[in-house]
């Protein structure tokens, strides 16, 4: 399958993950994928659970049929996100999409859960500079890329369920304002046919919590505790599909799920189930 060959795609926070899971999806589908983050191969782990680096992602997405090209950078420094773009500007001269899913928060769970008064300054920090800001910085290097060709398509990946809360709270706002993010540069790129939207996955199967249950993907969902995971595949080919569709700018702006987008393109997770839309648990989390 080679549908997005020529294409060229940026997925931040490529190490591991929903990223990883994306990036190899766009490799099968024959993009040019640079991946980046802080985790190289050899470092030191960069958060919590840490498994993973760029270099791995990389070859994995050139192993699936794409041109995977790893890329250090530390999406809170702003010198290093430019010198990203830069290098893409002038190794291919164009940018099809942008995936901004480098996040922050993560590097310690302790008290990950607590009342918002408990919480770490630092987790509110993190999730503002290396997710919110990060995104952010990453969408205004990449619309000049875009804006000549008169394309392109960013997608925020994030968090939601039909505005319910959910805890901790500096997640809970950063994620909000990543969706008012999409739907904001979706407003102003409009007139360039450039399309933005936020992209939410159910719970995923990262590699961390394979580890924990000693499982596989194709395995998984045998076990109760995971019978409704999703793979971090599942979004990316949530992110091909919209990659895809000649339609997209109606969709520009909007809060979409994987669960939802699986249903309207008709593809499946890599075990053949079709996930509906993850919903948030009223026993944990408040309307």
């Amino acid at each position: 399958m080679s549908i997005l060959k020529g294409k060229v795609a940026i997925v931040t926070g490529a190490s591991r993950n929903a990223g990883r899971g994306i990036a190899r999806v766009l490799g099968e589908a024959g993009a040019t994928v640079y991946v980046t983050g802080r985790s190289v191969r050899n470092s030191k782990p960069t958060t919590a659970y840490a498994f993973g680096n760029i270099d791995e992602t990389a070859e994995i997405v050139t192993a699936q049929g794409g041109v995977g090209i790893p890329v250090a950078c530390d999406h809170s420094i702003d010198a290093e996100v430019a010198g990203l773009f830069d290098r893409v500007k002038q190794e291919q001269g164009r940018l099809d999409l942008l995936v901004n899913n480098v996040w922050g928060g993560y590097e310690n769970m302790e008290n990950f859960d607590a009342p918002f008064w408990e919480q770490s300054f630092w987790r509110w920090d993190k999730m503002f500079t290396a997710g919110v800001r990060a995104h952010f910085t990453a969408s205004c290097f990449a619309v000049p890329l875009m804006i000549p060709q008169r394309q392109g398509l960013i997608i925020n990946t994030s968090f939601w369920d039909q505005d319910k809360y959910f805890k901790p709270l500096p997640y809970h706002l950063a994620k909000t304002t990543i969706n008012r993010m999409a739907y904001g540069i979706a407003l102003e790129l409009r007139e360039h046919n450039i399309a933005a939207v936020a992209l939410s996955p159910g719970w995923l199967r990262t590699e961390h919590i394979l580890r924990e249950y000693q499982t596989d993907d194709l395995n998984a969902h045998m076990i109760d505790a995971l019978a409704t995971t999703e793979s971090t595949q599942y979004i990316g080919r949530a992110v091909v599909a919209l990659m895809t569709d000649p339609n997209i700018m109606q969709k520009s702006g909007r809060v979409l799920t994987v669960g939802d987008l699986a249903r309207e393109y008709d593809f499946t997770d890599i075990d053949g189930r079709q996930v509906s839309p993850f919903r948030i648990s009223e026993e944990h989390f408040a309307d």
